[in-house]
Formats: C-alpha cells, sequence, structure tokens
C-alpha cells in the first residue's frame, strides 16, 4: 500500500500540524528530507521522493525549538519560504467570504438552498475571536446549517471565546 509520500509522488504532500510531531517522528521525517527517500517496513528496496513539501503549524516553532519541543535542523529543511496567515480573529473581513462559501459548499453538499443567517448572528461571528480559526467557523456554520440550534451553540462559544464578545441575546432563524 502507497503511503503519503509516494501518494504525493511529483505533486505536493501538506504535512499539517508539523508543531505536534514527536521527536521521535522528526528524526526520521528530517532523513526522507536529507536523502529524498525512504524505505517501507520490511522492504530490500527505498523509495525515491519527489514532491514539493508544505508544511502548517499554529505552534512558534522557534520557541519549541528552545524548549526542546522541535528539532532545529528540521525547521532549517522545512523554513525555505515562510508564509505567516494571521488568525482569523486578526482578519474579519474575511469572516463573510468565509462563510458564503462554507454554506454555499454544505447547502451543495445536503442538497438544498435558502439558507440565511441573520444580521445579529452574522454580529456576532465578526465579533466572536475564533480560537479554532477557519476550521471552526466551519464547522459552526455546519452546525447551524444543520440543527439550527443558536441558542445553545452561542453559549458555548462564548464561554470558550477570547473574551472579545459582550452582546444580549441573538436571534437565529434559518430562511
Amino acid at each position: 500500500k502507497k503511503g503519503k509520500f509516494e501518494g504525493a509522488q511529483s505533486g505536493t504532500i501538506l504535512l499539517d500540524e508539523i508543531g505536534g510531531m514527536p521527536l521521535s517522528l522528526q528524526s526520521k521525517m528530517l532523513q526522507v528530507l536529507q536523502d529524498l527517500q525512504f524505505s517501507r517496513l520490511g522492504a530490500k528496496k527505498d523509495v525515491q521522493v519527489d514532491c514539493w513539501i508544505m508544511a502548517a503549524t499554529n505552534q512558534d516553532l522557534e520557541q519549541n525549538i528552545k524548549e526542546g519541543r522541535f528539532r532545529e535542523d528540521l525547521y532549517y529543511r522545512l523554513n525555505i519560504i515562510r508564509m505567516y496567515i494571521p488568525p482569523l480573529r486578526e482578519r474579519p473581513e474575511d469572516i463573510k467570504p468565509l462563510i458564503h462559501h462554507f454554506r454555499e459548499q454544505l447547502a451543495a453538499n445536503a442538497g438544498h438552498s435558502g439558507f440565511e443567517f441573520t444580521p445579529d448572528v452574522m454580529d456576532f461571528f465578526l465579533r466572536y475571536g475564533w480560537p479554532g480559526n477557519v476550521r471552526e467557523l466551519k464547522n459552526v456554520v455546519g452546525r447551524l446549517m444543520l440543527l439550527g440550534d443558536w441558542n445553545t451553540l452561542k453559549k458555548e462559544l462564548m464561554g470558550r471565546d477570547t473574551g472579545k464578545i459582550s452582546q444580549p441575546e441573538l436571534d437565529f432563524r434559518p430562511s
């Protein structure tokens, strides 16, 4: 069975949440990146790696290096082109387009349309801190579209928010 690197042959592989990779696996990853090959368990022949590698994390890898939780050599092997994407709470102008995208995507998958969020809900979304970033936003949009339980969801969100919201009870009505 092909693994992730073989499946990405001549393409791109995304190493998501690389900052959470255990040190024991980091050394193996470094070996693959240095040699551009790996060997399957029990195999007699190495497999060549020919793909672009993208790594993503929400952790401060430089701080993790100082604390001994991330290998410095792996960091420099991966850190060729660095892109910083600010968290969603720092770019509220992206919230409405993302909500529209997720709403359309989920409506198409569910086979229905015509779902709208009230202005109060949209205002809440714009002022919420989104500690889970875009993944949390997508989950919340999907949950509201499927269950429509705005009051319960709002209470959950307010319980984990970064203190950005203080407002009265909001109304939610699917159209």
